[in-house]
């Protein structure tokens, strides 16, 4: 599996899921069904209310309510809860590879959640537009676009929809996640009292008319059926559809065929509209200089939307040279807009601030037009040129999110006919007249505040957990991201408006205050602290423990990281105690301090590739010899067989030794392994690091007193070398009062890692 860019296999055993089937009393074991999955488990120190109990709840209120009422569904429901999403979508792995009734779905509807609540949220769907097509059709509170499609394959993270959709199967379903709430996704406070009020019965209801839609659905189809007919083939041909919901009050679908045709229509107006404007005066040099200054009316309208999205940047950038930390709107989100939207407005309006005389290329006296007309006229075609060419450009891409600009464009057209008509009564700056223009684009402006909020949101949200990026553009980045998106909300929301109100927007004391106002409100952010008990920063610490048999420690150190822009030292600054404890008062420093490599933080590989700068401190032996009888351990439980190629085969045990709560073991092999009885017989990609070996991870998890036995085979005689680290969730007496230390605005997550390595 790839994960954050890295390769790795999986071992596991004894992971449980709890199924069962809701069916009418003649249907068989091979009937199409609907899956509908969640799991129970959650991550190390997080109880795991939002993710995924509620999703878990939702599912069992789901089922109570199909018996109770009885509600006979058409085909049957599988309710999958699996065990073990969090340790790499193994449940559902599992259920694909060995479950009995695999082979019979049809479509799932995975459940999820990324935060406490909010909408519930339709991420990614597929494979087909059918899955997006019953939910547009069915869903009661629908919360779906097909942008999310083009935005989740970026985002760290995976859900079993992958296991499902595209690992196995290739089963048609959709992924519905909750997104808000994001601040406790996966801390110690993701818990029952963080939920969103109604958000569960929000989705229940939903999720209630989709299985009744599915079931009722004549594509169900289970595998063999899928595969005889080429369902899968038919359907991918149009498996990036455009949908969107407005408002979460209605859903709009069309096809990707559908799309071709409607998102070519404001470039086709664009491009013929020149003839029809000039249609009196025909003559090749006036369609020349029309289309001309059309294209300079689209090229100034860009270059507003790069300074849009430019001018926060450049902003936040200066701000933070003079702060002592940044991310200050994490906890205060409507700070971020206080600081970014003013200025992303001036930047907006920079091309007719600099350009207040629009340079024509029409000869208005051959056009009997003022100047001011054919300027205005050609601001506006010029921005709808802009919309309608990024919605083409968007769809010839492969991406589905091009419905915003073009309804857009849509409702610009209109706005545009009716201010033109109203200039028959009223002058170019009346307020009558702009008024007709603002009023019929306030359905489409509404959609954009309502989807750029969603993203703003979400994104801010997210911005505690994107990994503590390396010095020194690391520090930078989050504003930087956080501030580029506002802008570019911005404007898509302010943009339509400026080729008619632009005059107004544009004065000196308008723009003054828009600057104004972002300069203190920059000065003023320096008052508000980044973090809250509910919006609070993430910290790992690891507890790690260096053996070198069952019986020996080699060293013991505490390490800590964050994962996120504001580093160990704003951390220690804020933490005093903790700073005390670890002794940085004294004998050591910030500066003398050990660096963690990245090595020492195998035990939750590949999500250690998100930390940099972590620290290392020197920890005590004594009370772990006094809790631990022996330690993890590798060793041969029978010799080496060699073959007559040079190759030769070790047999392997892996002890946990008398570790308590062990969450997973990852094994680190480096050398000429050329096959192992891990993961299938199947080797992952190698991992190559700065030119080293070849490395090849794998994850074993499970609980069991029983050792882990397996075996490796390596090329030729060259030594394999084994890293072992194992996690265990117990913390000794020491660590859990370091924990207990940090400030209750800071989440630890917290945790044992018991290292050694082997060489055979």
């Amino acid at each position: 599996m790839m994960f954050l860019g890295h390769s790795i296999s999986f071992g596991y055993r004894n992971h449980i899921n709890i199924i069962f089937r809701i069916s009418s009393v003649d249907s068989k074991d091979t009937d199409p069904s609907v899956l509908v999955n969640g799991h129970f488990d959650s991550p190390v120190g997080s109880p795991g209310a939002g993710d995924c109990g509620s999703c878990v709840a939702s599912m069992l209120e789901i089922a109570r309510l199909a018996v109770d009422s009885g509600w006979v569904p058409h085909r049957p429901v599988i309710f999958l809860f699996n065990g073990a999403e969090e340790l790499f979508m193994l449940g559902s792995h599992g259920f694909m590879t060995t479950g009995k009734w695999r082979d019979t779905i049809g479509a799932f509807i995975n459940v999820e959640a990324s935060g406490t609540g909010g909408p519930d949220s339709v991420c990614q769907s597929g494979p087909g537009s059918w899955p997006s097509r019953v939910y547009a059709q069915s869903a009661q509170y629908p919360m779906a676009n097909s942008a999310s499609q083009d935005i989740f394959p970026v985002i760290p993270g995976d859900t079993d929809y992958r296991i499902f959709a595209n690992d196995y199967g290739k089963i048609p379903g959709l992924d519905v996640i909750f997104l808000f709430g994001g601040y406790f996704y996966h801390t110690s406070s993701d818990t029952v009292e963080r939920l969103f009020p109604g958000s569960i019965q929000a989705r229940g209801d939903n999720l209630f008319s989709l299985i009744k839609a599915f079931t009722n659905s004549s594509k169900l189809q289970n595998a063999s059926e899928r595969e005889s007919l080429g369902a899968a083939t038919n359907e991918s041909k149009d498996e990036r559809a455009i949908f969107f919901d407005y408002l979460s009050w209605f859903m709009i679908f069309y096809s990707r065929r559908q799309a071709m045709v409607l998102h070519s229509i404001p470039v086709a107006i664009y491009l013929l509209i020149p003839f029809l404007l000039r249609s009196e005066n025909i003559g090749l040099c006036n369609l020349i200089a029309t289309f001309y200054d059309f294209f300079k009316g689209m090229l100034l309208h860009a270059i507003g939307i790069i300074l849009a999205a430019l001018f926060p940047v450049v902003f936040a950038v200066l701000r933070l040279l003079f702060s002592g930390h940044s991310m200050n709107w994490f906890a205060h989100p409507f700070l971020a807009y206080v600081m970014f939207v003013p200025c992303s407005v001036v930047g907006l309006l920079i091309p007719r601030i600099v350009w207040r005389s629009f340079p024509l290329s029409q000869d208005d006296s051959v056009l009997k037009s003022s100047k001011e007309e054919l300027a205005g006229e050609a601001r506006f075609w010029g921005a709808f040129g802009f919309y309608a060419l990024l919605t083409l450009a968007y769809l010839v891409a492969g991406l589905s999110g091009g419905f915003l600009t073009f309804s857009l464009s849509v409702f610009m057209l209109p706005a545009w006919i009716c201010f033109s008509l109203s200039l028959k009564y009223f002058s170019l700056q009346s307020l009558r007249s702009i008024a007709c223009y603002v009023i019929l684009l306030i359905p489409v402006l509404t959609y954009s505040v309502y989807f750029g909020g969603f993203v703003v949101q979400f994104l801010i949200e997210k911005m505690g957990m994107i990994g503590s990026l390396p010095p020194p553009y690391g520090y930078f980045i989050p504003d930087v991201i956080v501030a580029a998106t506002i802008g570019v909300v911005t404007g898509w929301c302010v943009g339509p408006l400026v080729p008619v109100l632009g005059h107004w927007l544009a004065r000196s004391a308008i723009v003054q205050l828009l600057l104004q106002l972002s300069v203190i409100s920059m000065a003023l952010s320096s008052q508000f602290f980044p973090y809250s008990i509910d919006a609070p920063k993430r910290i790992v610490f690891q507890h790690t423990i260096r053996t070198a048999d069952a019986g020996r420690i080699v060293e013991s150190s505490y390490d800590l990281t964050v994962v996120d822009s504001n580093s160990l030292p704003f951390v220690f600054k804020h933490a005093p105690e903790v700073a005390k404890e670890l002794q940085m008062g004294s004998e050591l420093s910030i500066v003398t301090v050990n660096l963690s490599h990245p090595e020492n933080w195998m035990a939750i590989y590949p999500i250690s590739s998100l930390f940099s700068r972590s620290l290392k401190f020197p920890a005590k032996n004594d009370i772990i010899l006094k809790q631990y009888r022996y330690f993890p351990h590798l060793s041969s439980y029978k010799p080496q067989l060699f073959s007559g190629r040079g190759s030769r085969k070790l047999y392997l045990e892996l002890s946990l030794g008398s570790l308590r709560e062990v969450w997973v073991a990852v094994l680190n092999i480096t050398g000429p392994l050329s096959n192992w009885s891990l993961a299938n017989n199947v080797l992952p990609a190698p991992e190559i690091v700065n030119g080293g070996p070849p490395s090849y991870m794998c994850r074993l998890s499970g609980a069991s007193h029983d050792k882990w036995t397996f075996w490796l085979e390596a090329s030729n005689s060259e030594a394999l070398r084994i890293e072992v680290a194992v996690l265990e969730q117990y913390l000794l007496e020491p660590a859990r009062k370091l924990k207990g230390l940090f400030p209750n605005w800071m989440d630890v997550i917290a945790y044992s890692s018991f290292m050694s390595t082997y060489i055979f």
